[in-house]
């Protein structure tokens, strides 16, 4: 603001808030002075959201303090912080190799975001399907089934076996002993069972993953699958 717009602003507060105003010229000359210097970088409103006058409104309301610089200067810096928290940096138009421009373009892009004479930019990312999604990618998952096609899960299974066998068995109809917790290891739904030997001690021990569940965990989810249909 310049100093106009901070007289403005103090003649909108004075008429809002009496104790403002200042009755000689050599103190209305000096508060416009302070004023001045420590919002001299706050903007009286912006196209997106941000008006100085409705900060100082909004503290005039709800504070039995009279109003100070910090309380239009605090709310301009939360409102710079929270634009930048949804901004998601665009790529730079300018050449990657010209390190110069690139980063110039950075910052003056986040300087208008901050400043409110743009809107922050949001990260591109698949909408899911209650925002709806795009049709192409819905008719390739429903084409291959899952977002893994197949050639590449299968090349996978060497290094996830245990999730291999999963989906070999819930592919042939076998319960999926997964989604229950195994009562020997003590496997969470959703972990693979992991080899527990008894020490001397009587203490568990050996934490390696097992490629196949626990006996009495296919048991288990057996007897959990066998009880849908009767809940049903």
């Amino acid at each position: 603001m310049d100093r106009r717009e901070i007289a403005a602003l103090l003649a909108y507060i004075g008429r809002l808030d009496p104790r403002l105003i200042r009755t000689t010229e050599r103190e209305a000359h000096d508060q416009l002075a302070q004023w001045h210097e420590l919002l001299g970088d706050v903007p009286m409103a912006t196209p997106h959201g941000w008006d100085a006058r409705v900060a100082a409104r909004q503290h005039i309301r709800t504070s039995p303090y009279a109003i100070l610089p910090a309380d239009v200067g605090r709310p301009w810096e939360n409102y710079q912080r929270e634009r930048l928290a949804r901004h998601s940096d665009p790529t730079p138009s300018a050449d990657p190799d010209d390190q110069a421009a690139y980063t110039a373009e950075l910052v003056g892009h986040r300087r208008a975001v901050a400043t409110g004479t743009t809107q922050p930019a949001q990260a591109l990312a698949i909408a899911n399907g209650r925002n709806g999604t795009d049709p192409a990618l819905k008719a390739r998952l429903e084409a291959i089934g899952s977002c893994i096609p197949p050639a590449t899960r299968a090349a996978l299974a060497p290094y996830r076996p245990a999730r291999a066998a999963r989906e070999a068995a819930i592919a042939q109809g076998a319960p999926d002993a997964l989604s229950v917790r195994c009562e020997w290891c003590l496997a969470q739904p959703g972990e693979p069972c992991r080899r527990r030997r008894v020490g001397p001690d009587g203490g568990a021990r050996g934490t390696a993953p097992r490629a196949t569940p626990h006996p009495g965990r296919l048991d288990l989810a057996a007897a959990q699958q066998a009880q849908q249909p009767a809940l049903a």
